[in-house]
């Protein structure tokens, strides 16, 4: 692979605070001293597992506000080359809650701020710059407020015009606007797919009130063929621990990864996209692509900081 050969976009960067309770008391004081903070967000952590794997990688975003230089700070630490426009509005910050005793992590996730006037013009100049020197495209996650509907799509317009690889972690309106463009692949995890396709059974399945089963299975294959049928694009939907299903070009299949004692589930999936998109460009299956996907979301579930395999 050439230097630079993965560009990792992701429009809602993340300072990441993640505390570690040995047992957690709801309604009392609970002090640690087990706790980390780290750069972080699904770009970051897609190109974090990247460079740690070897490869070249780059993430690209909108930064801004007081904890800017603090962020890019923690990339620089990591090795990890950012490309960035200002956006004038701060970082968020994300916490992760650990329950050891529990064996439960919870995510409690702020909603990023709008991003001031002229951000997406910044960035998709910032954008057309990178996309020069790149093989392949990894779009991840939802966007801030303020960026125009059309952002999303015109990245992946622009980057499989220029003949680039893409692969595409998105739901919703964005999924479906830049389907037209033809992405190598898209990831969405069930309730992702299930928040686009059909919400009342993505409002069921978190509430733990709806089991994967034969029609959910049926559901996943009739939207992976479509996929397929209209746009060459391969379906892959992730399960977290479970299995994950893909769509081969003929048929729904499934693999079942490595079961782990997860110490911190947080950015399995963006290991797993990291995996999956190297395989692929570098000339795997889409099953071969799958597996290496789950190899590194699991390595990805052992260890405390989130985005990481080693």
């Amino acid at each position: 692979m050439k230097s630079g050969s993965f560009l990792c976009v992701c429009l809602n960067p993340t300072i990441q605070n993640t505390l570690v309770f040995r047992s957690l008391v709801k309604g009392e004081v609970n002090r640690t001293a087990k706790h980390r903070v780290d750069a972080s967000g699904k770009g970051v952590n897609v190109a974090r597992v990247l460079q740690q794997t070897g490869r070249e990688a780059a993430y690209l975003a909108q930064l801004g506000g007081p904890t800017r230089d603090w962020f890019l700070s923690m990339c620089e630490a990591d090795g990890l080359r950012v490309a960035w426009a200002e956006s004038g509005s701060p970082i968020r910050v994300c916490t992760t809650v650990i329950d050891e005793a529990e064996g439960s992590a919870t995510e409690l996730v702020e909603e990023a701020l709008p991003v001031a006037e002229g951000t997406s013009e910044r960035l998709l100049a910032v954008y057309a710059r990178e996309l020069s020197s790149a093989a392949a495209v990894i779009v991840s996650g939802t966007k801030a407020a303020g960026f125009p509907a059309d952002t999303i799509p015109a990245m992946v317009r622009a980057a499989t015009a220029a003949g680039k690889s893409v692969v595409l972690d998105v739901k919703g309106a964005d999924l479906e606007a830049s389907l037209p463009f033809r992405p190598l692949v898209a990831k969405p995890n069930l309730e992702e797919l299930l928040q686009t396709y059909a919400p009342e059974k993505a409002i069921a399945l978190r509430a733990g009130k709806l089991a994967y089963d034969g029609a959910l299975r049926d559901l996943v294959a009739r939207v992976g063929a479509d996929y397929w049928k209209r746009f060459g694009t391969h379906l892959v939907v992730t399960r977290g621990a479970e299995s994950t299903l893909y769509w081969n070009g003929t048929a729904l299949h499934e693999h079942q990864g490595r079961v782990v004692k997860a110490q911190n589930p947080i950015g399995s999936g963006d290991s797993f996209t990291a995996g999956l998109t190297a395989a692929l460009v570098e000339g795997g299956s889409i099953a071969e692509a799958v597996t290496e996907g789950s190899r590194l979301g699991a390595l990805n579930a052992e260890r405390l900081k989130p985005g990481s395999i080693l």
